[in-house]
């Protein structure tokens, strides 16, 4: 292109990077220079992945980091003499390749093959080291045949079933959603719409039979980042505690079971509330009150449930007029029902102490409740602070006989007593719920499972998988599931029976597809099974696992819970998926927004960058670095810097602007920095590889000794420690491209001051240290240089710890016991060189004005005495 770098003359001093980058491109694939090798004999085998992308249409350079990072851990370990896996696919089903079908009127299939192609092209120019050979779409009927097989595994063994249940809908994407998929504003993540609840029957896995391995396991995963394991336990949510019954007043039939981790604050119960959705709602709601209580229901229905207990939104309330027995102390206590219980956590009620939790006490006030005060800050004197909930530990008050107990000792007790009475049980609950997996779209896994009324629910059978999707007709973003109105597909016979049915219309949500395409790729060809226990134990768990941090929940989450599920049916011996996790931060570029309207301005419409104005109403705009969208008209696309400066002055940007787990700020200077480093990499290297160079026979001492040896030496070992730790114990990228740089200023003045045998071992280490960063020009110059095969299959340098811990010292010269100056030689030289060194030294000609000494003193590796 006309401002790029490619114009040129070629010659072996002029870095070329897009005619060397294409040219070593070619030569890898043509090779199979990275093709899986299977570890051999005792050989240690090595699985770095990177979380595969959604074909979406195009690369960003967010997605650049993430693909670059994994590709320099892979390159590392294979130089280190590692068979190294790492493959790449799509996570290629979903709503968006749906909606954009549906908006241009093809086939989604036809849409997202189109962009697998594009992407590829894009990852290819990269020059990472994958192996395509076991490339893997979750859209292709040769993989989603697998996931269905699981599904069936998953669904006798009891852990998928189906079940009518509130859920949350999306009324612009038509489907369901996860309450994962929620944001804390009731909104989708997806398309932004506010969510409602609505009844529906559903597919579900039984992710909470797996509670409490999960969360202990979390202890076993060392090697990820302590937020991620934090966002899980707090997810799966355990709390330990004690089920309270409560007796309705004048009708004992009825009994709610309400969890508390507080039984020392249960003479405090002022109220209890339920769930709007609550089984006994409608027989404990008096013909008084059930307008209101109808109209409360009526608005919570439109509330998702992450809206629902958001803790900055008011919580409503009505009464039922009807009241219960709290059993403890048998006080008649009114009920309600509130918008911020849930009827699929716990039982669906709460017990209210205002006095002792703030959403209780600010409900109370809202709602005109008791506010009863049973746990004081001291044993002895009132409580000192009566207008605001007090929620720590204590003593007890106003607690018959329990008076005076701390906290703790009155939790043991009362929970005794409700034992021995039958009013109260130990109990442990979590946070979890089952994984919703069933979505209403066309474009997902085909869930296989025939509807036969008189057998029921009938699964395919693994020999007749997979169900395949049928080419999309007539899509429409309305009236559900696309499938239910083709009816050659829906109609099917009973695998039992033989008699007319149905096929299940609902698809599988694309998490269920990405939950186990890393055990794929250990056996990517299998015709017979997904994958075999042989080919999982020699790779799994993956080594190094890269990602962004959304998905700390919801695909980390799903993939260890499938990983154990599948092992317990004797599928896999694995427990985790997933040794060491890193997760990236995000690519931030610049972008330009109206502060009073909110909206993004696209960049080619912002004229003057250093006083942005909006181009329709000239108001000044705000300039912002935000993670790089195509809403936000902020995404760099890879090729333009590719085009420009070339992919391996991409990677080493993305490496060298910050560590890996901080997010990164783009900008076009510091490429172009990046792109000059290149550059004198190649003169260096050059210049090293000369072979008519040959140093001055004055540097050498007749000892022979050469001091620029050896400096050259430790620069060269010191660079070998640095950047081997800095890749292998954080994956602090950055400090050690910033030690490549440090290696070539330390080389360059050298280059004339030591042998041949020196220059191109300091170049060998040089380029091999490079390698995993900027492959390409890495390659190119070790071509170039002589040296045979690949840089890629050489082996990674080894530091020499000497000449780095001891590699020099000072060599003190006296002159008749007086010092005069001194010396400094390499740590190894004997008694006898240290005596010729010292004799050469300009202090010696100076002092002894070239007499010979009648007396010579040597103290090894300290000093030389010259006595005239």
């Amino acid at each position: 292109m006309k401002d790029s770098y490619q114009d040129q003359g070629h010659s072996i001093g002029q870095y070329r990077p897009i005619e060397i980058e294409a040219k070593w491109q070619e030569h890898w694939e043509t090779q199979g220079t990275y093709k899986t090798q299977e570890p051999k004999d005792e050989q240690e085998g090595f699985y770095a992945l990177s979380m595969f992308p959604y074909p979406s249409g195009s690369l960003h350079m967010g997605h650049v980091r993430n693909y670059v990072i994994t590709d320099v851990i892979a390159r590392m370990h294979r130089m280190q003499g590692r068979a190294v896996l790492h493959p790449m696919g799509w996570d290629a089903f979903g709503l968006p390749a749906e909606n954009a079908a549906i908006e241009r009127a093809i086939d989604p299939a036809t849409w997202t093959q189109k962009n697998i192609e594009h992407m590829k092209c894009q990852l290819g120019r990269l020059g990472l080291s994958v192996d395509w050979s076991r490339e893997q779409a979750t859209c292709n009927s040769d993989y989603y045949k697998w996931t269905q097989y699981l599904f069936n595994q998953l669904l006798s063994a009891g852990l998928a079933y189906q079940k009518e249940a509130t859920v949350n809908w999306d009324p612009l994407d038509q489907t369901v959603l996860a309450n994962e998929q929620v944001d804390a504003e009731g909104r989708s993540w997806r398309s932004g719409a506010l969510v409602e609840q609505r009844k529906l029957k559903q597919w579900f896995l039984r992710i909470t039979e797996y509670n409490e391995q999960l969360l202990k396991d979390i202890e076993d995963l060392g090697g990820w980042p302590e937020r991620v394991k934090a966002m899980q336990k707090n997810w799966i949510g355990k709390s330990e505690g004690a089920l309270i019954s409560f007796t309705q007043q004048n009708k004992p039939h009825i009994k709610i079971d309400v969890f508390t981790t507080r039984p020392d604050t249960l003479y405090g119960v002022s109220y209890l509330v339920l769930a709007p959705e609550h089984k006994f709602v409608d027989e404990l709601t008096t013909n008084k009150n059930k307008d209101l209580v109808d109209a409360l229901r009526a608005e919570t229905k439109k509330l998702s449930q992450k809206e629902r207990v958001t803790h900055d939104k008011p919580k409503r309330g009505v009464r039922l007029g009807t009241y219960v027995i709290n059993p403890v102390n048998n006080d008649k206590i009114p009920v309600l029902i509130a918008d911020y219980v849930l009827s699929d956590y716990g039982s669906g009620a709460v017990m209210g102490v205002p006095a002792h939790d703030q959403r209780d006490f600010l409900f109370a006030q809202l709602n005109k409740l008791d506010i009863n005060y049973v746990v004081q800050p001291t044993k002895n004197g009132e409580f000192s602070s009566p207008n605001e909930p007090y929620i720590e530990a204590g003593f007890l008050v106003n607690s018959e006989e329990f008076n005076g107990l701390n906290s703790l000792e009155g939790k043991r007790l009362i929970l005794e007593k409700g034992v021995k009475e039958g009013w109260a049980q130990s109990k442990v609950q979590y946070r979890l719920r089952d994984w919703l997996i069933s979505r209403q779209r066309y474009w997902g896994c085909p869930i296989p499972v025939i509807h036969c009324s008189s057998c029921g629910t009938v699964p395919v059978p693994n020999e007749d998988l997979p169900v395949e999707l049928p080419t999309a007709t007539n899509l429409t973003s309305k009236g559900g599931s696309p499938l239910k109105q083709n009816k050659d597909w829906r109609e099917a016979k009973c695998p039992k029976c033989g008699q007319p049915a149905e096929r299940e219309t609902d698809t599988m949500d694309t998490f269920m597809c990405s939950s186990w395409y890393f055990l794929r790729f250990a056996d990517p060809h299998n015709n017979s099974k997904p994958f075999s226990k042989n080919a999982v134990n020699k790779w799994l768990p993956v080594n190094q696992y890269v990602g962004g941090i959304e998905h700390a929940i919801l695909h980390l989450l799903y993939s260890r819970f499938f990983t154990k599920a599948i092992k317990h049916a004797k599928l896999v011996e694995l427990n985790e998926p997933f040794l060491n996790l890193l997760t990236q931060g995000m690519v931030q570029g610049i972008t330009y927004r109206n502060k009073s309207t909110g909206k993004y301005i696209p960049t080619n419409k912002v004229s003057n960058k250093s006083n942005p104005q909006d181009p329709e109403t000239g108001e000044k705009l705000e300039v912002l670095f935000e993670k790089m969208s195509k809403s936000k008209y902020n995404g760099v696309d890879p090729s333009t810097v590719i085009d420009k400066y070339g992919a391996d002055t991409a990677r080493m940007f993305i490496l060298f602007k910050a560590p890996p787990e901080k997010d990164l700020e783009w900008s076009d200077s510091d490429v172009e920095g990046q792109f000059r480093f290149l550059q004198r990499i190649w003169r260096l290297t050059t210049k090293l590889s000369d072979k008519e160079c040959n140093p001055s026979k004055e540097l050498i001492t007749k000892s022979g000794v050469n001091t620029f040896e050896s400096e050259l030496n430790k620069h060269v070992n010191y660079a070998i420690k640095s950047i081997t730790e800095d890749i292998l114990k954080g994956y602090q990228f950055n400090t050690a491209i910033s030690e490549l740089m440090k290696l070539s200023n330390n080389i360059s003045p050298l280059i004339d001051k030591v042998s041949l045998e020196s220059r191109l071992h300091a170049c060998s280490v040089l380029l091999r240290l490079l390698a995993p960063f900027a492959p390409h020009i890495s390659e190119e110059l070790w071509e170039l240089a002589g040296f045979k095969k690949s840089v890629h299959m050489s082996q990674w340098p080894i530091h020499d710890p000497k000449a780095i811990v001891e590699d020099t010292f000072e060599l003190v010269i006296q002159i008749k016991g007086k010092v005069r100056g001194s010396i400094n030689l390499p740590a190894n030289t004997d008694k006898k060189s240290m005596e010729i060194a010292a004799l050469e030294s300009d202090t010696a000609k100076k002092w002894l004005e070239g007499k010979a000494p009648s007396r010579i003193i040597v103290v090894p590796g300290k000093l030389v005495n010259l006595v005239p």
